[in-house]
């Protein structure tokens, strides 16, 4: 156990935000070592709203590596350590200024890795899940892992606007209510199941519940395939993607009875809830290394290539077929029922 002094810490983390979550394990673990701790975190701009209610963080805000630049510079050290995730030296150089001891991965400056109290060598690309990878951080002082699972908090205004906006939009007595998240980020497209199989899946799904109801999330980067999937399912479906915040479309999400969504981050968020998931992996970046972790209803289905040496960003997601998934959609449903509402 490490020394019982230290009071303060900082959390750097600008990243997406599934990033963003897969930090909160280690967060969790300071929390849990220093019981009375101010953590602050600072994310994303856009992103760190994820953040916000988590019980064991006394400040949430943003940073970029454009303002970092001009921040703390005047007032001296405000925290005993700081971990800071990724390699953008505005960020590090930032955190040098305001915390005693600063804990990161090795950067490329070898003059920064110097001047830290831990520099932490990341082992090559998935020989680690992203969740043990970030916990190494706090590790790297003696701060113990207590337990693996994503953070997420649904405030109590969320949840109660979430059932409103559900009884205006849901038929009376559908169930099971499916989530489908069915975007991915452009910059990730090989990640991209085929609309036709959401299509597929959610046909089939209906047929064996027939009051079964379907809500479509995701931004608004694919708006022409959300939509085609609103209209083939017609009466038994809403589409919220595009036109819900971040927040409001995660309350939504923790009243579903079955999630099934691509590697995002919705996804991520997802997994805080004890809600049945279902998750779809490509071959380059397969569950072992990214599905939830100490989740107790997740089903995750990797890409048949996995492991293979033809795996390549072109190898394409239509690869895993609607069969596989819906075989894990029905294990789903049959151990962990929908609840009646």
């Amino acid at each position: 156990m490490p020394d019982a002094s230290p009071r303060s810490f900082l959390f750097i983390n600008v990243a997406r935000i599934g990033d963003t979550l897969l930090a909160t394990p280690a967060m969790r673990a300071v929390a849990a070592a220093y019981p009375g701790c101010r953590i602050a975190a600072l994310g994303h701009p856009k992103r760190v709203e994820v953040l916000e209610g988590l019980p064991f963080l006394e400040r949430v805000a943003w940073i970029t590596k454009n303002t970092a630049r001009w921040m703390g510079r005047f007032g001296g050290r405000r925290y005993d350590y700081a971990f800071v995730y990724g390699s953008d030296e505005p960020l590090v150089a930032y955190a040098l200024r305001v915390a005693e001891r600063v804990v990161a991965f090795g950067q490329k400056s070898d003059g920064i890795n110097r001047r830290l109290y831990r520099c932490v060598q990341e082992p090559p690309v998935h020989a680690k899940h992203a969740v043990p990878l970030r916990l190494s951080l706090v590790e790297a002082i003696g701060i113990p892992s207590v337990g693996l699972r994503l953070s997420y908090k649904v405030a109590p205004a969320e949840a109660a606007w979430a059932r409103a906006r559900l009884a205006a939009d849901v038929p009376a007595g559908a169930s099971p209510l499916v989530g489908l998240h069915v975007a991915t980020f452009p910059k990730k497209t090989f990640r991209r199941w085929p609309i036709e199989h959401f299509a597929l899946l959610a046909e089939r799904i209906a047929n064996d519940w027939p009051s079964a109801h379907f809500l479509i999330f995701g931004g608004d980067e694919e708006p022409d395939r959300t939509r085609w999937l609103k209209d083939r399912l017609a009466g038994c479906a809403t589409l919220y993607a595009g036109r819900l915040g971040l927040r409001e479309s995660a309350a939504l999400m923790s009243l579903t009875d079955l999630y099934i969504g691509l590697d995002t981050g919705p996804t991520h968020i997802m997994s805080a809830f004890d809600i049945p998931m279902v998750s779809l992996h490509h071959c380059r970046l397969p569950s072992r290394v990214i599905a939830p972790l100490d989740h107790p209803c997740c089903y995750p289905v990797d890409h048949p290539r996995l492991g293979q040496d033809d795996c390549t960003d072109e190898t394409p997601m239509a690869e895993i077929d609607v069969e596989t998934v819906y075989a894990a959609v029905q294990r789903a449903l049959a151990e962990h029922p929908p609840q009646l509402r």
